[in-house]
């Protein structure tokens, strides 16, 4: 099982990539989320909810039984938050497509949602910092990117109104 469980945290891994892996898993989530919700037009936002909290909810017992294997208490290997935290605007670029609040193509959205991402990621504003330096753990781990999509969710949100 613990196997299982680092392949999820490492994000089949993408976290093993020796060059900013969270970057890269951010825009790896980014693509694949295109595909399945623009292209392969998965668009059910009750099922997009429930595979997100069903993997949203394992992540922690992942994370925390597989952060262990590696030498600090914020592993850069460890990279599913950057998936959970990512795909939070993403998923709802969805729900304001859903609802035709999108005015510019829905391409700029997935390109502004994966670098206010990162900016946040990087930058780390209140709460994130939080989440970032109180809770060196699995819970800290995933809440950071978590409060960072958040935060990215709140800008994809004023900017489908400003267009």
């Amino acid at each position: 099982m613990k196997k299982i469980n680092i392949l999820i945290s490492t994000f089949f891994g993408n976290g093993y990539i020796s060059k900013i892996p969270g970057t890269f898993t951010s825009l790896s989530t980014t693509i694949i989320l295109y595909v399945f919700f623009e292209i392969l037009q998965f668009k059910n936002l009750n099922y997009i909810l429930i595979l997100y909290s069903i993997i949203f909810f394992y992540s922690f017992y992942a994370v925390m039984d597989s952060e262990t294997e590696f030498e600090n208490k914020d592993p850069r290997q460890i990279v599913i938050d950057e998936v959970l935290g990512q795909a939070l605007p993403l998923i709802l670029i969805v729900y304001l497509s859903s609802k035709n609040l999108i005015n510019i193509p829905v391409e700029i959205y997935y390109l502004l949602s994966f670098v206010v991402f990162r900016f946040f990621d990087i930058i780390k504003p209140f709460p994130v910092s939080y989440f970032d330096k109180k809770h060196k753990n699995f819970f800290g781990i995933i809440m950071d990117d978590i409060m960072a999509g958040l935060y990215t969710m709140l800008i994809i949100y004023l900017i489908s109104f400003k267009f």
